[in-house]
């Protein structure tokens, strides 16, 4: 009885982490959406996320007793506003990449450059070289970064702004990773990631007010917008890490990759962006990099 119960346990932890992969893959098309029905700049678009999606985690975990025992010491509030820092730039950056080349472009390069941050970080801090398995990972997915990047459709000084930011993204969110690897007491992942979205977006909103805010009063707007604040991120980030502690490393990591998978169909099927032959080699290559990397860990 306990080994089917185990089971059962494991079957809903794998299904609950591969659907938050599923709903993150959608953020970058209703976020361009939402940027181009209501004429919003990245900047304004990153911040609706945070404040929304924020709000919503903040929701979930007062209703399920999550933010109970919350002490407000100063190390707690100094790794929210870390926490909200990396987390707004991640976005602001993410999303001018996207404005700048696609949404499957900017979402794999994002997705991909992370691994490669983290292990140049780990390898300067230890003062070793990565094993040979991990620089075969960082290698497969710096080859395909670079066919990713060099698809049909995207060109000059665009497709390189978008790629720069895109790597500026990866880099704020291997930074944000590193940072959170060390716990504080009264302080954990979950209560990190609700606060953290807030602190982000309210960091943001003095920016994306200058820049404009102002929704257009239609259905499809406002749908779109309270879509991409609760389902990709309030219901994806709540999903992942209410089952990623009793979850496989390498299921996790397989839940992650479906983010750019999901990203790159929507926007070939909705957006009609092609990423070509090259562009699909590149993001295979991308993944194998990252599967090789989590099964070597």
């Amino acid at each position: 009885m306990s080994v089917s119960l185990d089971a059962r346990a494991r079957t809903r932890s794998t299904l609950t982490l591969l659907l938050a992969g599923l709903l993150w893959g959608t953020g970058g098309l209703s976020g361009s959406l939402l940027a181009a029905r209501a004429g919003l700049h990245p900047i304004s678009v990153a911040t609706y996320r945070l404040l929304v999606g924020g709000a919503v985690v903040v929701l979930f975990l007062a209703l399920t007793g999550g933010l109970r025992g919350t002490v407000w010491t100063r190390a707690v509030v100094r790794r929210i506003a870390v926490a909200g820092g990396l987390l707004g730039s991640f976005q602001a950056t993410y999303f001018a990449a996207v404005g700048l080349s696609s949404v499957g472009t900017a979402t794999m390069v994002t997705i991909g450059s992370v691994p490669v941050f983290v292990t140049v970080a780990l390898a300067i801090r230890s003062r070793h070289l990565p094993r040979p398995a991990t620089l075969l990972s960082v290698a497969l997915a710096l080859a395909g970064l670079v066919l990713l990047s060099a698809g049909p459709g995207h060109s000059g000084w665009r497709l390189a702004a978008g790629v720069a930011f895109a790597l500026l993204a990866g880099a704020g969110f291997a930074t944000l990773t590193l940072v959170l690897r060390r716990p504080v007491v009264g302080l954990d992942h979950q209560r990190t990631t609700a606060f953290g979205l807030l602190a982000g977006g309210v960091l943001l909103l003095p920016a994306a007010l200058v820049l404009g805010m102002a929704l257009p009063l239609r259905i499809d707007v406002l749908a779109v917008a309270l879509y991409f604040g609760v389902v990709p991120t309030g219901l994806g980030y709540a999903a992942y890490f209410r089952v990623l502690g009793a979850a496989h490393p390498v299921v996790a990591a397989l839940a992650t990759l479906l983010e750019p998978l999901t990203a790159a169909i929507l926007s070939a099927v909705v957006l009609h962006e092609d990423l070509g032959v090259q562009g699909w080699c590149g993001a295979a290559l991308l993944a194998t990099g990252l599967l090789v990397g989590y099964l070597r860990s």
